[in-house]
C-alpha cells in the first residue's frame, strides 16, 4: 500500500547538488517543499565518518541519495553510517538511491584467489538497514541478484534516446551505433533500437590489462555518424581508441554516450584531444572543475528521472514506466522538444 507520508530525502556528500536537483523535481511534482533533511555528515581529525540528524525520521519513508564514486571507499562508509542512523532513529522504510554504483565491475572471480566485491557491497548495505535499492545502470545487471531485497535498475537509454533525435533530428538516417565491445552489445542494441538506427561493434583484444592491443570493426560505418554506447569511462584510452579506429574505417563523425563519467587519471585531456566531437554523460557522479571546462563534454540531467522514480516508489506506483523514452519526454519537460 502507498505510503501516506511524504517521502524524505537524506545525502551525503559524494554529489550533493544532484541530490538538491532531485528535491526540486519532486517538489515540482509534489507542489510541496520537497527538501533534504537537515542532517551533518563529517569526518573527525583521524578520517572517521560521523553522522548525525537533526530532524525527527520517526516512521518515515527515507531516501539516501548517495553514489559511491570516487573516493568509493569513504563514499560508501557514508551510505553505510547514514543508513543505521537513519534505522536507529526508527525510520519506517530506507531506499538507497545510488546513482553510480561503486564496485559494480568486481562482479565475478576473474581469477583464482580474488574477491567478488560487488556482492560483499550489497551484504554490507542489507546488514547496515537498507530495505530498497535505486540505482542506474549497472554495470553487471546480475548484480541485482546479490541483494536479497528489491532493486530498481534504472536505465540511461531513454534519456539518451530524447538527446538523440533532438540533436540529430535532421540527419537520423546517417546515425549508427556503435558498441566499444562485445560485452555491451545488449546496452547498445537498446538504444539503436530506440532512435531506429543500425548496430556495430569494435572488437578489442587486450595484450594486458589497461592496454588495447587490436580494434576491429564490426559493420560499415563508411559516411556514419558514430554514436559509442557505454557505461562507465574511466581513463577514457579504450573510448578514444576506438573513435579513431571508427574515423580510420571512414566515419564521418564520433559522438559518445556513457552513463557514468568516472573520468580518472588522464581521461580529460584524453577527451579534449580526441577525434570525438562530443563526449555526452549523465551528472550520476558530481563533474570535476576539470569536466566542466572541457569544452567536448556535454553533462545530461539525471534528476527528473529519479525525482519521478523517488515518487513512483513512495506511491507504490511502476517504476518500469521509466524505461520507455516516451514517457520521460514530458518529465523532462522542454529539454527534447522537436
Amino acid at each position: 500500500m502507498p505510503n501516506h507520508n511524504e517521502p524524505k530525502l537524506i545525502s551525503g556528500n559524494a554529489n550533493r547538488p544532484l541530490a538538491r536537483a532531485v528535491a526540486r523535481r519532486m517538489s515540482m511534482h509534489r507542489g510541496i517543499d520537497v527538501g533534504l533533511v537537515d542532517a551533518r555528515v563529517e569526518r573527525f581529525n583521524d578520517g572517521e565518518i560521523f553522522v548525525e540528524v537533526y530532524e525527527n525520521v520517526r516512521g518515515e519513508d527515507m531516501y539516501i541519495l548517495q553514489p559511491t564514486s570516487n573516493p568509493a571507499n569513504d563514499n560508501l562508509m557514508e551510505l553505510l553510517i547514514i543508513a543505521d542512523a537513519l534505522r536507529r532513529s526508527s525510520a519506517a522504510r530506507i531506499t538507497a538511491v545510488i546513482p553510480y554504483f561503486g564496485y559494480a565491475r568486481q562482479d565475478r572471480r576473474s581469477k583464482a584467489r580474488t574477491p567478488i566485491t560487488a556482492k560483499l557491497v550489497a551484504n554490507m548495505m542489507v546488514e547496515a538497514g537498507v530495505e530498497r535499492i535505486l540505482t542506474l545502470d549497472l554495470h553487471a545487471t546480475q548484480i541485482q541478484g546479490f541483494f536479497d531485497i528489491p532493486v530498481d535498475n534504472l536505465y540511461a537509454s531513454p534519456v539518451f534516446a530524447l538527446d538523440v533525435m533532438h540533436n540529430f533530428k535532421g540527419n537520423r538516417e546517417d546515425l549508427m551505433v556503435v558498441s566499444p565491445d562485445v560485452g555491451g552489445v545488449a546496452r547498445a542494441r537498446d538504444l539503436a533500437q530506440r532512435i531506429g538506427a543500425p548496430l556495430s561493434i569494435v572488437d578489442k583484444r587486450r595484450g594486458k590489462p589497461g592496454e588495447v592491443a587490436e580494434m576491429t570493426v564490426i559493420g560499415d560505418v563508411k559516411d556514419r555518424t558514430c554514436l559509442i554506447v557505454d557505461d562507465i569511462v574511466d581513463t577514457a584510452g579504450t573510448l578514444c581508441k576506438a573513435a579513431e579506429v571508427l574515423m580510420e574505417h571512414g566515419a564521418k563523425e564520433v559522438h559518445s554516450y556513457i552513463t557514468h563519467g568516472v573520468l580518472s587519471g588522464p581521461a580529460i585531456e584524453r577527451v579534449s584531444k580526441s577525434v570525438m566531437k562530443n563526449l555526452v554523460i549523465t551528472d550520476t557522479i558530481e563533474a570535476t572543475d576539470a569536466v566542466k571546462a572541457c569544452p567536448n563534454i556535454r553533462i545530461v540531467p539525471t534528476a527528473p528521472m529519479f525525482g519521478q522514480a523517488i515518487l513512483n516508489t513512495w506511491n507504490g506506483t511502476s517504476v518500469s514506466s521509466l524505461f520507455d523514452h516516451k514517457t520521460l519526454g514530458p518529465i523532462y519537460e522542454g529539454m527534447y522538444s522537436a
